[in-house]
């Protein structure tokens, strides 16, 4: 039987609403920050700058936490989160490199098909069953998938979504790493790792890809670090506060958010058929969060 702070832990509350809309419009706001400079400067070269400004917060979550930063480093699961943090990373930087190509609103449509991706790694990675409903889920959010690409057959039409489906399936892995790495690791210090490891890999390719951002350019993207930072610490309160399953159906309005962002900064409208794409994405992922949440049943 659940105890009573079990229950509300998992029990979906105005306090956990508010976390996860705010996570998702903060989410919405480093996409647009990062298609404005990820037209001008190379993919890496952002990511670069996501990381760096992002590292600072990150610490400072770290260090208000219960352990010392000191303790964290010292006891952090170093291969999982290496493993994981290079998987998030390779998300990042082909959503970068894929924003240029595809309307904001598209875009960030196409990243959150990693949902569905899990559901066809978690089996051969994690030993997970795969059953009927998440096969025939899965088959409608492709099915979304295609309808949202539709590349019309030149080369350019093909490269963002290209890269943005990649980017789902570096994600999806990030994902799936997740259940892989030691329990005692906390959120802050899974944020703060992966941060770190960013950084120095993505500098490590500036000698090979670099473009001298103008003052405005590196104030754009500070802000879009502290965005993804705060983003990320909402996130984490928010499933804190309520399981995954109640949480699903609020974290698809980020691409509401992409898509006005779109229309009102570049002028972008989303065609009726890729809407109706997006719709099949967004419900049959909330469908296998759905499903997971009725699978796991109440916490003992």
């Amino acid at each position: 039987m659940s105890s009573p702070s079990a229950t509300h832990a998992n029990s979906l509350t105005a306090s956990s609403i508010g976390s996860i809309l705010a996570s998702m419009f903060c989410f919405a706001v480093v996409d647009a920050l990062a298609k404005t400079v990820a037209l001008l400067y190379p993919a890496n070269e952002v990511t670069f700058f996501r990381m760096l400004f992002g590292l600072v917060p990150a610490v400072v979550m770290c260090c208000t936490g219960r352990h010392s930063l000191t303790e964290r480093l010292a006891n952090i699961d170093v291969r999982g989160q290496t493993v994981r943090a290079l998987m998030l990373l390779g998300a990042s930087g082909l959503f970068f490199a894929g924003l240029p190509y595809v309307p904001l609103g598209e875009a960030v449509a196409l990243a959150y098909s990693e949902t569905l991706i899990v559901i066809l790694l978690a089996p051969l990675i994690l030993r997970e069953r795969l059953t009927r409903r998440a096969v025939a889920a899965a088959v409608v959010g492709f099915v979304g998938v295609l309808l949202v690409v539709r590349p019309s057959g030149g080369q350019t039409s093909w490269l963002g979504p290209t890269f943005l489906l990649l980017s789902a399936v570096f994600g999806a892995l990030s994902i799936v790493q997740i259940k892989r790495i030691r329990s005692t690791d906390d959120s802050e210090t899974t944020v703060l790792f992966f941060t770190m490891v960013g950084t120095v890999i993505t500098g490590c390719t500036l000698i090979v890809n670099w473009r001298t951002p103008s003052a405005g350019s590196l104030v754009i993207m500070a802000i879009l670090g502290a965005f993804a930072t705060a983003a990320q610490l909402l996130m984490t309160v928010a499933s804190r506060q309520a399981d995954a399953g109640r949480l699903a159906p609020y974290n698809y309005t980020s691409i509401v958010w992409a898509a006005v962002f779109g229309y009102f900064i570049w002028h972008e409208t989303i065609q009726p058929l890729s809407l109706f794409g997006i719709a099949l994405i967004v419900s049959s992922a909330i469908a296998v969060a759905a499903r997971r949440k009725d699978a796991e049943g109440p916490l003992a």
